[in-house]
This record gives C-alpha cells, structure tokens and sequence, in this order.
C-alpha cells in the first residue's frame, strides 16, 4: 500500500472557523480546538478549507486563521488556498506560506468552468511560483466541473504537486488516479468521510476528514487499521462511525459538523450568512448518534 514516500498520510481534521456573537471570528476558540485536535493525535490539520468556510472570509481574516493554527500547534498545517481566480489563489498561497502554513489545498477553479488546459496551467502557476507541497482538490459537486484523471497524472510530475484529495464520491475515478500515480511521490487523500475505508482499501494514503473534528482518535483508529491492513477491524470502526458520517452531510456542510461540536462542547455552532442553522430534527438525530458514540470504546475489536 505504501508509495515510493508518501508526502501526506494519516488524519488531517479539515477545521472549522468558530464565530462569536458579532459574527467575527473566535480565536480563543480556533487555538482550543487546534490544540484538542493535536493533542488527540492527528497528523496535521486543514484549516480554511470548506469546512472552515473560506468562501466567507476575507483574506486577511483567512491569513490571520492559518497564522494562528500554525502558532499554536507543531503537527503540519495545511492551509486551504484556493479561489477560482489563478492570481488570487496564487496571492493566497504565496500569504499563507508567509503566515506559517506548511501546504496547501488548492480547490479546482470553480464557476468559471475552465476546460482542461486551463486548470492545469492554473495548478502549474502555484506549483511553479510557491514552493511547498500541495493538494489538488476535486470537489465537482462544489466547483461544477472535475479535475481530470489526465490532469491529475501530469500535475503529479511537478514536485510540489504532491497529493490529491478526493471529493468525488467516485470510487473508480479515485482508483484510477491511484493506479496512474502509484509510482510517484504522490498521495491521495480521501475528501469523503463515508468513503475513506474504502478508498484507503484502493491505496489511498489518509483522509481529509470533517468528522475528525468530533471523534479524531476513532477516525484516527479506523485509518490506522486500514493502513496496517487490518482491515476486519478498520470495518468495525466504521460501522461505529457511519451513523455520523450520515449525519454530518445531512445538511450542508459544515453546519452539522459546528452543531456537533457545540453539542460536545467545543464552541458555539455559528455559521456566516448564506449559511443557516442545522433542523431541529436533524440536531436531535445528531446528538442521538453522539451519546451513543461517547458510550462506547474509541477502540472497537472484531
């Protein structure tokens, strides 16, 4: 399963950016959940991704989030960078380095639906202009058009692209682009909590989780498991876990990740506008799903 080297294995919780009352954001709370997380033993941490709602940050408050989760832990920080302009990705990228990230995950241009060439050239400029490691991020359901397999093969020669993650939902294109990168210094990421056993099965290397924000060691057990090929046991870790996987995309996310944080106690479950508040129904199911995952052991054995 292991590649020539594996740039990004393991866990990395994509964060949440917590808000106050007055919609600005929490860093009392941001530094508290970094350190929760790290000290849970995770192997680095995604702020400012979709999950930490870049759409609706500012750049400098988006700078000021990586700084401040790159002060205050040690594991690597992989900070979300993208935009669906290549000069404003690229300004993000070069700001973000310069504030403490260490790489960075870079959403495939999106509305603007570039063909093929033109999100190559897009991922090559950061590549080429910004050296550190990073992540090709396929997330269509967002950006409305993939990154093609081909694509994905060529960038994988350019020495700081150095993974993929991902959001497909389509095992066959992922293992595809696990065949086709097996022999490089490449890593694919799961993007889809619900599908990252089986696509460590397929050779993935670790997952960009959101339900690692609530339960990092389980997910960090279930990955680890996979990893060492113990996979009987990495299922029972993820049939404990796959009620949550559910209920966290019940609604957009990260709504019910926040909610599931405020029910465990981890800041309040504020989103910006356009986003809401997670139903009332699917709150109640939540914290269901929760008491039952805190009663039972992170460590579940066949």
């Amino acid at each position: 399963m292991t590649r020539p080297t594996d740039p990004f294995s393991g866990v990395y919780p994509a964060m949440t950016t917590p808000f106050g009352p007055d919609d600005s954001i929490d860093f009392e709370q941001l530094r508290a959940d970094a350190r929760r997380l790290e000290s849970a033993g995770v192997d680095g941490l995604v702020p400012v991704g979709s999950t930490g709602e870049s759409a609706t940050l500012t750049h400098d408050e988006h700078v000021e989030v990586v700084a401040t989760v790159a002060d205050t832990v040690d594991v690597p920080v992989v900070a979300g960078a993208g935009s669906n302009a290549t000069r404003e990705a690229l300004e993000l990228a070069r700001r973000s380095v310069d504030a403490g990230a260490d790489a960075l995950l870079l959403i495939s241009p999106y509305y603007n639906k570039p063909e093929p060439a033109g999100i190559e050239r897009h991922y090559r400029t950061i590549a080429d202009e910004v050296d550190v490691p990073q992540i090709v991020y396929n997330v269509p359901s967002r950006t409305g058009r993939p990154v093609p397999i081909e694509t994905v093969e060529s960038l994988a020669d350019h020495e700081n692209v150095a993974g993929y993650k991902a959001a497909s939902g389509d095992l066959g294109r992922i293992g595809e682009v696990i065949e086709r990168t097996r022999d490089r210094a490449f890593s694919v990421l799961s993007g889809d909590d619900f599908l990252t056993l089986p696509t460590l099965s397929l050779g993935a290397t670790g997952t960009i989780s959101v339900a690692a924000n609530v339960e990092p060691e389980r997910v960090s057990a279930m990955v680890a498991a996979a990893r060492d090929d113990e996979f009987e046991r990495a299922r029972h870790h993820h049939e404990a876990l796959a009620p949550l996987f559910r209920a966290l995309f019940a609604e957009t996310n990260p709504i019910p990740v926040k909610e599931a944080m405020e029910i465990r106690g981890y800041g309040p479950a504020a989103v910006r506008s356009p986003l809401t508040r997670l139903s009332d129904r699917n709150r109640a199911e939540l914290a269901g799903i929760l008491g039952e995952l805190e009663g039972e052991p992170s460590e579940v054995h066949p």
